[in-house]
């Protein structure tokens, strides 16, 4: 009884292949092949095909030709033209200063065209401007003898005192000068830790204890006395010599200071020669 084959034998099975000369009928050549020998040879050339394409594409210009590598070759073809440009801009400003030098070398170098001057007139002009006339002379002596006037009153030592008052400390003026309601001074409202200065060069005469633990200090400069209430931290002591700007003082988690200056005994308004 006839049994059919299954398809894995019928491609193993080796068939003959054989090529007959048409006019003598007579077999030259021949090969015995199967199914499974073509797939496996057609297989092998395919992955051969693809090994050599790939190896092709990795280490030769021949992956420039597909369309993902086309935008790299444009920007590496528009680098390499720029590059080529500057270098012959380069070599033509090489060029022109090899044909200068050439040229001065060999004393064959063009001078430049200007506009030939009449030295006699040169001459002349100058004469001119350098004479003066009576009237220029008499000019010039009143000038300079009026300048010399004015320089010696700017060079006149002064006998007055200049003094530069720094404001005790930095801040927003929250309660200004004010005798007639009883405030013979200031208060300045300054941030937390600020310093306390001292406006004129002076001596300390006076520190007192305040309620809250805030302390008065008094400085006293020539003819001015300072006085600075409600500071903090005290950094002087009493018979200490201080500068115009030195830190007497540190406020007191931002509690308000006071600034009183008297002279010859009487109050002014510290506003008047002080720019807080």
């Amino acid at each position: 009884m006839y049994k059919e084959e299954s398809w894995f034998r019928r491609i193993r099975r080796r068939r003959r292949l054989t090529l007959i000369d048409d006019d003598t009928l007579r077999e030259f050549w021949h090969v015995h092949v199967s199914g499974l020998g073509v797939f496996t040879v057609l297989f092998f050339m395919f992955l051969v095909t693809i090994g050599i394409l790939s190896l092709l594409i990795i280490y030769t210009p021949f992956r420039n030709i597909l369309p993902g590598y086309s935008a790299s070759l444009r920007q590496e073809i528009i680098e390499k033209s720029m590059r080529i440009d500057s270098l012959q801009h380069t070599m033509d400003l090489q060029t022109q200063y090899i044909s200068v030098v050439r040229d001065v070398v060999a004393g064959e170098a063009k001078t430049d065209s200007v506009v030939s001057l009449d030295s006699l007139q040169i001459v002349m002009q100058e004469r001119l401007l350098e004479a003066k006339s009576e009237v220029t002379e008499a000019f010039m002596a009143e000038y300079e003898a009026r300048e010399r006037d004015n320089l010696l009153l700017f060079d006149a030592p002064s006998t007055t005192p200049v003094f530069s008052l720094y404001s005790p400390a930095h801040g927003a003026l929250i309660e200004t000068y004010a005798p007639m309601e009883g405030k013979h001074g200031i208060r300045i409202q300054t941030p937390n830790k600020e310093n306390v200065c001292a406006t004129l060069d002076g001596t300390v005469t006076f520190i007192d204890a305040e309620e809250e633990d805030t302390y008065t200090i008094m400085v006293l400069h020539q003819s001015y006395l300072s006085i600075y209430r409600s500071v903090g931290r005290v950094l002087c002591r009493v018979g200490e010599s201080v500068r115009a700007g030195q830190t007497l003082a540190i406020v007191k988690d931002g509690t308000p200071i006071g600034f009183e200056l008297w002279k010859h005994g009487e109050e002014i308004n510290p506003q008047e020669i002080i720019a807080f």
